[in-house]
């Protein structure tokens, strides 16, 4: 098998597909297909320093969409949106100053979206590249992904999963939050790190 499922076994001849398609990582299983996010399933989940000697872990619970799986896998496609309101740092106290307008300010931007742009490899793995809009600012972000797999389900559907990391700077999005320490350091720092696990259903 080859980059998402393309044959690239030694006793096959191909033609058509060059020898760099060939190298491509395998996906047992690849399917091709329009599959809907499981949002009960998924989430986006995000890590932030906090005053430079510790980590803040928060989570986006509520994530929605669509991933197309195309024929030729450099076409596929994801597009999902998470509802920023449904943040939470597992405190009350900072989830509300995290919804604000020192943050995200939810009440006039409570959806974020990502639009994928290009599917490529990168080693073993795949990159994922895309526009992330959040705040109301959209700026280009990349995704390292990781296939979990496909197969079928306990209710005689199809699934996938997904897993994906990527790192973002707050400042690009217009989170401007800059409250700093005695020593000059910030007490939350400009880098985010992100985690994605996506579950998605075939659609029949």
């Amino acid at each position: 098998m080859g980059w998402f499922g393309r044959n690239k076994d030694v006793g096959t001849t191909t033609t058509s597909a060059p020898a760099a398609v060939l190298a491509l990582p395998a996906v047992p299983g690849y399917r091709a297909g329009s599959w809907t996010i499981d949002a009960s399933h998924s989430e986006v989940s995000f890590t932030v320093r906090h005053m430079a000697v510790s980590k803040v872990r928060g989570r986006l619970g509520s994530v929605s969409g669509e991933i197309v799986t195309a024929e030729d896998p450099a076409d596929s496609k994801v597009l999902a949106e998470v509802d920023v309101t449904s943040i939470t740092t597992f405190n009350e106290q900072r989830d509300a100053h995290v919804k604000s307008g020192d943050f995200f300010e939810v009440e006039t931007h409570p959806t974020a979206r990502f639009t994928s742009t290009a599917l490529r490899h990168d080693g073993d793995g795949f990159v994922l590249d895309g526009d992330l809009t959040l705040k109301g600012v959209t700026r280009p972000v990349t995704l390292a992904v990781e296939v979990s797999g496909f197969g079928p389900d306990a209710y005689g559907g199809t699934r996938v999963g997904f897993s994906a990391k990527g790192q973002i700077n707050r400042r690009d999005f217009g989170v401007e939050f800059d409250a700093r320490l005695d020593n000059g350091g910030l007490v939350v720092s400009d880098k985010v790190d992100l985690e994605l696990d996506v579950e998605a259903v075939l659609n029949a």
